[in-house]
């Protein structure tokens, strides 16, 4: 009779800013190798978003999510989403 497959043991979740931590961390570095392949800024940009506000969607609904993104335009203006670049 054969052994069934061994999975990894699952760990506690990470704490909510630790996950929100880790999860920016692999998405630059998978942003920077999509750069470096030559994929455009723009372009992922893009589709960075739609798999967000899809995952959003299939998550909490069109309503709730049509209701977080229309303070969007606001917090742009801001200055919520500018990189603060310092001064040398």
């Amino acid at each position: 009779m054969s052994r069934p497959a061994s999975f990894p043991i699952a760990h506690d979740p990470l704490p909510d800013l630790e996950q929100k931590q880790t999860a920016l961390s692999y998405l630059n570095e998978a942003w920077a190798e999509a750069r470096h392949e030559g994929v455009d800024g723009d372009c992922l940009a893009q589709a960075s978003l739609f798999t967000a506000l899809a995952e959003l969607v299939s998550t909490y609904g069109e309503d709730a999510v049509a209701k977080f993104v229309e303070g969007v335009p606001a917090r742009v203006r801001n200055g919520e989403f500018s990189l603060k670049l310092a001064k040398q």
